[in-house]
């Protein structure tokens, strides 16, 4: 079905969260490298993953996730609904050439990695083939083709691996999230950028009851909420292989009533809520370990970086604007 979404033609999307992805330099046509798979050794890769079944998608361009935690989400999902197809599938989209298709299946199955649909462009740009399969959520280590994919409407995000070596739960998938212009739109952010901080907070107070508008990534929360219902439909709530954190600069006292309030005005669940004020991410990323976390402003994504979180830029909003002016 259709997605009501910010972006039009899109269709509902789920974060596929893997260990390692097949590794190809970008621009080439043929694999280069000696080892195709090579667990938590993050490599700039087209690859894609998406998710089928009640079509829930997403595409991927580049590794870094553990995949037993999705795998895990799977194999739960499919002991408690057997004859029910929503669950995590992966296609892998590289601009290699087709000949290194066998190559590339004999590394996958050497890693036990689920991955049984490819696309390979041969040098072109997979950009458009997301539409052909319903993508909803693009993630690439190449911010051009991620710019590429939002503007043709689909929600994106250039991922960052992280620079120290984390333990990762693999039978709970965790994504974090900052709330505006990822979540949200960018309209309190731009008060912020262009008036300051004393007319945001007074902005925020005066709209507290008008729910925020959606932003990129709205829907891609809706899926992993309809998916963690599946669970609480048989009492796993407390067992879920799901896990959601909303991670903002907000200060909760002065601007965190209208998050939370336009959360519930959409229906949705988010499992933890952590309102820092301003203070860095980076330490609370480290508690809570998710296997991604989206920003849309790169001094997050490069703190959480820093401290081992693998992290999203999601290019969306008016702080792009002044990212570019520095």
């Amino acid at each position: 079905p259709q997605h009501p979404g910010l972006y039009p033609g899109s269709q509902h999307h789920i974060p596929g969260v893997g260990k390692e992805q097949p590794a190809f330099p970008a621009g080439h046509g043929v694999y280069e490298e000696p080892s195709l798979l090579k667990p938590f050794k993050s490599k700039k890769t087209p690859n894609c993953f998406t998710f089928e079944g009640g079509t829930l998608h997403l595409s991927v361009d580049l590794h870094i996730f553990n995949l037993q935690a999705l795998e895990h989400v799977n194999a739960r999902l499919l002991e408690l609904y057997p004859a029910d197809e929503e669950r995590f599938d992966i296609v892998l989209m590289t601009n290699n050439h087709a000949q290194v298709g066998v190559r590339l299946i004999n590394s996958i199955n050497h890693y036990g990695l689920t991955i049984e649909r490819f696309c390979m462009t041969g040098g072109e740009s997979p950009i458009g083939y997301l539409t052909a399969y319903l993508t909803n959520l693009y993630l690439s280590a190449d911010s051009d083709k991620v710019q590429e994919a939002i503007e043709a409407g689909i929600a994106s995000a250039t991922m960052f691996s992280a620079n120290k070596d984390v333990a990762y739960s693999d039978t709970q998938l965790r994504v974090a999230f900052d709330g505006d212009s990822v979540i949200f739109s960018d309209e309190s952010e731009q008060i912020v950028k262009e008036q300051g901080l004393d007319r945001f907070f007074e902005h925020e107070k005066l709209n507290e009851n008008k729910p925020l508008a959606q932003g990129p990534l709205k829907g891609f929360l809706e899926d992993l909420g309809r998916l963690q219902k599946k669970f609480y439909a048989k009492n796993e709530r407390l067992n879920c292989p799901i896990r959601t954190y909303l991670v903002t600069a907000r200060s909760a006292a002065s601007s965190g009533a209208r998050v939370l309030k336009t959360l519930r005005s959409w229906g949705l669940e988010i499992d933890e809520a952590l309102f820092l004020a301003g203070a860095p991410k980076g330490p609370i990323l480290v508690k809570i370990r998710p296997h991604i976390f989206f920003d849309d402003q790169m001094f997050h994504v490069e703190g959480a970086q820093k401290l081992g979180t693998i992290a999203a830029h999601v290019p969306y909003g008016i702080a792009q604007k002044y990212h570019k002016a520095t």
